[in-house]
C-alpha cells in the first residue's frame, strides 16, 4: 500500500509541477504582451519605427515604386541611394547634397501632427570624404534647407531622419524661409484639403559654369525644384525657384526640368504626360477643397528624358532594397525605448498574476 501511495503522490506532484510550469509560461507570455500593450500602440509605433531594409516599404515613396533615374552619367559618380523613414534620397558625394528626394504624401500621413524638434546631424552611412558636415554650414550665409520637409513627417523617427544633412542643401535664407516654405505648405494643402495622394520629387539645380561652395566642398545650388504628380487627376508640373533672395518662383513642365537636370524624374509616365503643365498653387490659401487645379499649357519644345529600360529600373530598385535602409534612427537617434523601474515592473507583473489567478479560480468554480 505504501508503494501505491508513493506512486500516487509522485503523479500528483508531477501534475502540480506541470501545472505550475504551464501557469508560469502563460503568465510570462501574458505579462510580456500586456506590458507592451500598457504603453499603447502609439507609443510603440513612436519608439519602434519601421525600417525598410529588405522590404518594399522604401519603394512606396515612389510612384508605382519606381525611383527617378540619373540619365546623365556624370551624376552617377559617388552616389548613395538612401532609404529613410518617410522619404528616400539619392545623395551625391560630389556635391555633398541630395540630387533628389522622394516622398509619397497621403491624407492619412499628413493627419499626424508632431511638434518640430531640430536635430541636424551628419549622415554616417556616407563615407567621411563624401559627407556634408555641420561645420560646413556654420557662418556660411546659407540655411540648411530641407528638401523633404520636416512638416511632412508623421512621426519622430521620420522627423529625426529629415534633419540628416543628406537631406539638405545650402539654401538662401529668404528662399528657404519664405518661398520654399509657402510651396511646401501649398503642396500639403493639396493633400489635406482635396484629399489627394501626391508624389513629390525635390532637389537642387546646378546650372552655372562656376558653382559656389561652402565649407569643405558643399556645392551651392543655383536653384531648387519640386516636381509634383497627382495620379487621381493627372495633375503634373514643377516649381522652380532661383536659390537667392529674389523671392522668384515659376512653374515649369517636367520635361523642361528633366532636360536641365539630366534625370528622368518620373520614369513611369509617358512623354505626353510630362509635357502637360498645370497651374500649381503657390500658397496654401489658393487651394480649395472642391476646386480642381486648372490646366496651364503643353510644352512642345523641351527635350524630355529618355525612357528607362526595365533592366535599369530593376537594378535601381534593388539598390533601395538591399540594406540601404536608415540605420541612424536605430543607432544615433536620441529617441529611446521607454524605461520602467524594477518596482513598477514587479507591480505590473503581480497585477497580471492576480488577474490571471482570479480568472482560473472562476473557471474552476464553474466545473
Amino acid at each position: 500500500m505504501a508503494r501505491k501511495k508513493s506512486r500516487k503522490t509522485s503523479v500528483i506532484s508531477g501534475r502540480n509541477w506541470l501545472n505550475n510550469s504551464l501557469v508560469k509560461m502563460v503568465l510570462g507570455v501574458i505579462a510580456t504582451g500586456s506590458f507592451a500593450f500598457a504603453f499603447g500602440q502609439e507609443k510603440i509605433a513612436q519608439y519602434i519605427p519601421f525600417t525598410a531594409s529588405g522590404s518594399s516599404e522604401c519603394l512606396k515613396q515612389f510612384y508605382r515604386e519606381e525611383p527617378p533615374f540619373l540619365a546623365k552619367e556624370s551624376l552617377q559618380k559617388n552616389t548613395y541611394p538612401l532609404c529613410f523613414n518617410g522619404f528616400n534620397v539619392m545623395y551625391s558625394g560630389m556635391s555633398k547634397t541630395p540630387l533628389w528626394t522622394a516622398e509619397h504624401l497621403s491624407p492619412q500621413r499628413l493627419s499626424q501632427k508632431i511638434k518640430r524638434e531640430d536635430s541636424f546631424h551628419e549622415e554616417t552611412r556616407v563615407s567621411e570624404k563624401h559627407r556634408a558636415l555641420l561645420s560646413d554650414y556654420r557662418a556660411s550665409g546659407y540655411d540648411r534647407g530641407h528638401m523633404s520637409p520636416n512638416a511632412d513627417m508623421p512621426d519622430k523617427a521620420s522627423q529625426y531622419d529629415s534633419f540628416s544633412l543628406a537631406n539638405m542643401v545650402p539654401q538662401a535664407p529668404k528662399n528657404n524661409q519664405q518661398v520654399w516654405r509657402e510651396l511646401e505648405e501649398a503642396t500639403r494643402a493639396i493633400v489635406t484639403k482635396q484629399k489627394q495622394d501626391v508624389y513629390v520629387i525635390t532637389g537642387p539645380v546646378f546650372a552655372a559654369k562656376k558653382l559656389k561652395t561652402i565649407g569643405n566642398g558643399v556645392i551651392v545650388p543655383t536653384a531648387v525644384f519640386k516636381a509634383v504628380y497627382i495620379p487621381k487627376d493627372g495633375v503634373i508640373g514643377a516649381y522652380y525657384a532661383p536659390n537667392d533672395n529674389s523671392l522668384q518662383v515659376k512653374i515649369v513642365s517636367i520635361c523642361q526640368l528633366e532636360e536641365q537636370l539630366g534625370m528622368n524624374l518620373f520614369p513611369q509616365l509617358t512623354e505626353e504626360q510630362k509635357r502637360n503643365t498645370y497651374n500649381l498653387p503657390f500658397k496654401a490659401t489658393q487651394v480649395k477643397a472642391g476646386q480642381k487645379i486648372a490646366y496651364s499649357h503643353w510644352d512642345a519644345n523641351s527635350q524630355c528624358a529618355e525612357n528607362v529600360s526595365a533592366e535599369q529600373l530593376t537594378a535601381l530598385k534593388k539598390q533601395f532594397k538591399s540594406g540601404q535602409s536608415n540605420t541612424s534612427s536605430s543607432t544615433t537617434t536620441p529617441t529611446e525605448f521607454p524605461k520602467v523601474d524594477q518596482q513598477t515592473q514587479d507591480a505590473l507583473v503581480q497585477q497580471l498574476k492576480d488577474a490571471l489567478l482570479q480568472f482560473i479560480l472562476q473557471l474552476l468554480n464553474k466545473q
